[in-house]
């Protein structure tokens, strides 16, 4: 199988250990992925959220970097928004330089959190909410490269440190919003298949190198397609593990999030349901690659096909550590 396998980890606060120790835990998994071939390890922001504990991703990169040896490690990604593209660029210079050749920059859109969050870290003036996302990617991209042009007020500014080779530079999507403007300015796409799988199309992917094509960049694109995946020595027991993320994912979209369950406490739910409830589930389910080791990667096999992409950055969350580790354990094992 000629497909890479990598990593986006949303830091989760696993039911079986206290929220304190979710860093650490996903320096652990970190420490094994890199032991395990994986290619990539990114971690996410999240700001006000009771289910993923890592607000400042450039923190844990630096940390993880550290800590391992060869795997590539970025963030799955930065909220542009929020911040500075200047200080987004000195940062990941600065990381670039520390471990060359290792460090990516993946990019959102999103906040990354509440409305309340947002204004939190935007005080004392007004949240962007995206509304300059094109302008900050441009400049960003300009710091990266030394490429500000003449006529920019910015254009005197010395982006330390002044090196190469720069960060990977990536933009994250879930649909088509993001894609166009990641192919003009010359960032390579992450499509986030795991958060809204129903307007994940392999178009999006074309659209974007399309774009790329049109602004005339000179080097080859890279793109990875993100999937929530859940694995386990039998189907049965992943079914039962995906319960955790699914239900978690259910109850966001309604406005109700509650701390995770247990695989056995959402079976519960379930079966307390209304037909419509339970058939909400199962439509978020289906959008999983869940089973055993076998099945999940002659899933990607077929994803890969359809998307003609060859990386899967995989997206496990699980109610256990235990858990989420035997799956990425389980993947390298049987790739």
């Amino acid at each position: 199988m000629n497909i890479k396998l990598s990593v986006v980890d949303q830091s989760p606060v696993h039911g079986s250990h206290s929220r304190r120790e979710a860093p650490e835990l996903t320096l652990e998994l970190a420490r094994m992925c890199d032991e395990l071939g994986y290619h990539r390890y990114w971690v996410a922001e999240h700001h006000d959220s009771i289910h993923f504990a890592n607000p400042c991703p450039e923190i844990l990169v630096a940390t993880i970097a550290a800590q391992t040896r060869r795997i590539r490690v970025g963030s799955g990604g930065v909220m542009l928004s929020h911040y500075s593209p200047l200080k987004v660029a000195e940062c990941f210079r600065m990381l670039a330089t520390l471990y060359p050749d290792r460090i990516d920059l993946g990019v959102g859109r999103a906040p990354g959190g509440s409305g309340l969050s947002s204004a939190a870290l935007a005080y004392p003036y007004r949240p962007l909410h995206g509304d300059a996302y094109e302008q900050q990617a441009q400049l960003l991209g300009q710091f990266l490269d030394g490429t500000v042009p003449a006529n920019n007020p910015f254009h005197s500014l010395s982006v330390m440190p002044d090196n190469e080779p720069t960060p990977g530079r990536w933009m994250l999507g879930s649909s088509g919003g993001s894609a166009g403007l990641a192919g003009k300015l010359g960032y390579d796409l992450a499509l986030a298949r795991f958060i809204a799988p129903d307007h994940c199309h392999p178009s999006i992917f074309e659209g974007w190198q399309q774009e790329w094509q049109k602004a005339g960049h000179q080097r080859q694109p890279n793109k990875l397609l993100g999937i929530a995946c859940i694995c386990a020595e039998t189907e049965a027991e992943a079914m039962l593990r995906a319960g955790t993320a699914v239900y978690r994912k259910m109850t966001a979209q309604q406005g109700t999030p509650e701390n995770f369950l247990t695989p056995e406490q959402v079976q519960d739910r379930y079966r307390q349901m209304s037909p419509s409830a339970q058939a909400d589930y199962d439509h978020i389910l289906s959008g999983y690659t869940v089973g055993t080791a076998d099945q999940c990667l002659a899933e990607m096999e077929q994803l890969s096909q359809t998307f003609d992409c060859q990386e899967f950055a995989l997206v496990t969350v699980t109610h256990s550590h235990y858990d989420r580790m035997e799956s990425y354990r389980l993947l390298a094992r049987h790739k």
